[in-house]
């Protein structure tokens, strides 16, 4: 396989110009969510090979942060992350692209959100080329209510359900198994759909599963935002929205597969690390008051069936 040779990969092409066209549907979405910041974007290239385009907003009124970033990089040798479940491709060359998003929003009631979708091929000499897909989104809320999970929870079942009815119980317990801080016994959030190597079914099939999940994220996240963003907050609330905050970063330096990829890969180190959030805190032993709304957290963390 000629990683470096973009013109031999016209499924990565296909998958590309979606991914481009995603970005930008999203970034005017969030735009006009937020009313009052706009994207600025960075475009960069890897040494390595490949590159993409980083687009950041802050200081919004309603997102303190969100990061949309696209990217198509190459290169003669997948890192340990992504052959750690295909080891027979350890040494191979590799064409990667896809878009990831995070959105920290100010107010402590509005969650915070996580989408990706992507796509790898791979290959090495004496073998026939391999590609997967891979995505989904999560929602991170620090006090949620139980209408904005289910409802972010239905959407992910009903884009889904053409694909089989297996489909999103599968995807969704892979996202409550992968989205899971081991060393605190609690998931990040409440999850939504996960998943990863894709390959069954031809590449129609999965494509068409991967564009259903890329443009389904705003029909499950802008209602919710739309419905929370205006709701009273004060320190208390606050506080807590940054020292939960801290799980994110927990997650995404320590668990995170994308992560690992980019940085072992060579990747643009302030486009990775984009979905970090821009203020966090970190306490001690810190414990909520029994009975509070921020002890209530709690019982959210523990994955159930909310459709």
């Amino acid at each position: 396989m000629n990683a470096n040779h973009a013109t031999a990969h016209p499924q990565a092409d296909r998958v590309e110009t979606f991914l481009r066209e995603l970005q930008d549907r999203i970034c005017a979405a969030v735009e006009q969510l937020d009313g009052s910041a706009r994207f600025v974007e960075d475009a960069w290239t890897r040494p390595a090979g490949g590159g993409g385009r980083t687009r950041v907003l802050r200081g919004g009124a309603l997102f303190e942060q969100a990061g949309v970033n696209f990217s198509r990089v190459h290169g003669s040798t997948l890192p340990p992350s992504a052959t750690a479940h295909r080891p027979e491709l350890a040494g191979g060359g590799f064409v990667a692209t896809g878009v990831s998003l995070v959105l920290h929003p100010k107010n402590p009631y509005v969650p915070t959100t996580h989408a990706n979708v992507r796509y790898f091929e791979a290959g090495k000499e004496g073998m026939p080329p391999a590609w997967w897909f891979g995505g989904g989104f999560d929602l991170t809320p620090f006090y949620p209510f139980d209408e904005d999970v289910a409802h972010w929870h239905a959407v992910a079942r009903d884009l889904c359900a053409p694909f089989g009815a297996d489909v999103y119980p599968r995807y969704k317990k892979w996202c409550d198994d992968y989205f899971y801080l081991k060393h605190r016994g609690e998931t990040r959030g409440v999850g939504g759909l996960f998943y990863d190597d894709l390959d069954e079914g031809g590449f129609k099939r999965c494509f068409d599963f991967t564009r259903a999940v890329g443009q389904g994220f705003l029909d499950a996240y802008l209602p919710i935002a739309e419905r929370r963003r205006d709701t009273a907050y004060g320190e208390r609330e606050r506080e807590f929205q940054l020292y939960r905050r801290g799980r994110y970063v927990e997650f995404n330096l320590v668990y995170d597969r994308g992560t690992l990829f980019g940085l072992q890969s060579g990747g643009r180190t302030e486009s990775i690390l984009m979905s970090l959030p821009p203020r966090v805190r970190f306490e001690y032993g810190y414990q909520p008051e029994p009975g509070s709304p921020e002890a209530r957290l709690a019982d959210y963390l523990k994955p159930r069936d909310w459709v």
